[in-house]
């Protein structure tokens, strides 16, 4: 039976947006985990991290990854809060080496899995080799991490299709459909209906819109039944037009939205049921920083 329980997901930074765009927009450590402390109250489960260097620029360097995911798993703890932690696997510019190199130290309980490659907004290649993503599903395996599937584009759906059927992937499976980046597909109602019919049987699903399409694909997503809405500053800087908003606020609006459907909000401890996916970082040392 489907839960009637909606999983909150808030990414906090990304790669790509700058305080240009936002001053609200966290960047240290501190700042991060700040805003991480905010969007938990606010009823986020889900928290998705990226890092930045001391640049505020776009960053996969593993000392910096451990020391961005360890400020927030403490500043979480200091305040008897819980979330699932989702570090990200994605960065075209870094080595692929880099990119799964935190893996195995931080040992979070999610990790984005891109299945595929696109011209990202025109301007450069969104690159996911078939050898890095058999690596990183043998790894995710090897070290117990659930993938979170993220669909640009339809041709990803059978991309996961075949590394599920070689093995690389494994049920139970849930995607992230990310939809409004140029070079990957609209965030419209016919998209998104289209992919939806396409995932497999006892998958899970959740949604998010860039820029413009953040608030069309909530309620999309709300109508549809997914299991799951990401917010954040990493996908759209704006609360409404011409309005920018917090992390925090972000999350409070996809609250407001999924009550307002007669959903009810997943605490970390239910979206955990929902996903199929067993509580580590508070049962481990602190990032595996000790190891």
């Amino acid at each position: 039976m489907k839960s009637n329980k909606v999983m909150i997901t808030c990414c906090l930074v990304g790669g790509g947006t700058t305080r240009k765009q936002s001053p609200y927009l966290p960047l240290t450590p501190e700042e991060l985990a700040s805003d991480a402390v905010k969007a938990v109250k606010a009823g986020a489960s889900i928290l998705h991290i990226h890092a930045r260097d001391e640049e505020g620029k776009n960053t996969m360097e593993t000392e910096r990854m451990c020391q961005v995911v360890r400020t927030i798993e403490q500043a979480l703890l200091d305040e008897g809060l819980d979330a699932i932690i989702n570090i990200t696997s994605s960065g075209t510019k870094f080595s692929e080496d880099l990119r799964v190199a935190h893996l195995p130290i931080l040992l979070p309980e999610m990790t984005s899995y891109d299945p595929g490659t696109l011209n990202w907004a025109n301007s450069y290649i969104f690159l996911n080799t078939p050898q890095f993503l058999e690596r990183l599903g043998t790894l995710t395996q090897e070290i117990d991490v659930k993938p979170e599937l993220e669909i640009f584009d339809a041709g990803m759906l059978g991309n996961v299709k075949y590394y599920y059927k070689k093995g690389f992937l494994k049920d139970p499976l849930h995607f992230q459909l990310v939809l409004g980046v140029p070079g990957g597909m609209d965030g419209t109602v016919e998209n998104i209906a289209y992919l939806v019919s396409h995932l497999p049987e006892g998958a899970t699903w959740s949604i998010t819109g860039i820029g413009k399409s953040h608030m069309p694909c909530m309620l999309a997503g709300l109508a549809a039944g997914c299991d799951g809405l990401r917010v954040g500053l990493e996908d759209n800087v704006n609360l409404y037009k011409g309005v920018l908003a917090t992390n925090e606020q972000l999350v409070q609006q996809a609250v407001a939205m999924a009550k307002l459907a007669g959903r009810e909000i997943a605490t970390a401890a239910e979206a955990r049921e929902i996903l199929s996916i067993k509580r580590k970082w508070q049962d481990n040392e602190i990032c595996g920083w000790n190891k």
